[in-house]
């Protein structure tokens, strides 16, 4: 189990990972809006897509309702 810090920049032109803040932090900019966990599920597909992980292994384990998270990859 990893568990990983992304910082997401929601309502962006396109879904893509920037790169590190920091040493622990991705920046991730996704074109959903924060609006009824749609950026949480555009940020697990995108992560799954990126890193070719399935869906049901990688989840918000924290900061649902804000822009840094903690993101679970069992």
């Amino acid at each position: 189990m990893r568990r990983i810090t992304v910082k997401v920049v929601p309502r962006a032109k396109q879904n893509r990972v920037i790169g590190t803040v920091n040493d622990d932090t991705i920046k991730v900019r996704l074109t959903a809006p924060p609006v009824d966990g749609a950026a949480n599920k555009a940020l697990v597909d995108l992560l799954s897509e990126t890193w070719n992980i399935p869906k049901s292994r990688i989840q918000v384990v924290k900061g649902e309702t804000s822009r840094m998270k903690l993101i679970e990859i069992d």
